[in-house]
């Protein structure tokens, strides 16, 4: 894995004024967004942070490989989607009240 406060770091050094701009303040959205994320459980904690460094460019994922199920489950939601056939709001509601959101 890679050591990414030194990837981080090796970038910076040769972008002076990024290093600044980083190390005094981040826009208002992501000070919000990392402020309500200090308040998860660790395990959504390290998600997010993994989703950051995807985003970011300081960790290459694999791709993931799915399953015949999977493939199929997808190739299924496309034909129903060209067809026009979509959950309802209550259905969308109560998937969400399933799972708890």
């Amino acid at each position: 894995m890679l050591n990414h406060v030194a990837l981080a770091r090796s970038k910076l050094a040769f972008m002076p004024d990024t290093k600044k701009r980083m190390l005094t303040g981040m826009t208002k959205l992501l000070d919000q967004a990392l402020e309500i994320a200090r308040s998860l459980p660790a395990d959504a904690q390290d998600d997010i942070a993994r989703i950051v460094l995807q985003l970011a460019g300081a960790e290459a994922s694999a791709p993931v490989i799915l399953s015949e199920d999977e493939r199929s489950a997808i190739a299924a939601s496309k034909e129903a989607s060209k067809r026009g056939e979509f959950a309802t709001e209550a259905q969308v509601r109560a998937t969400w009240a399933k799972h708890g959101l």
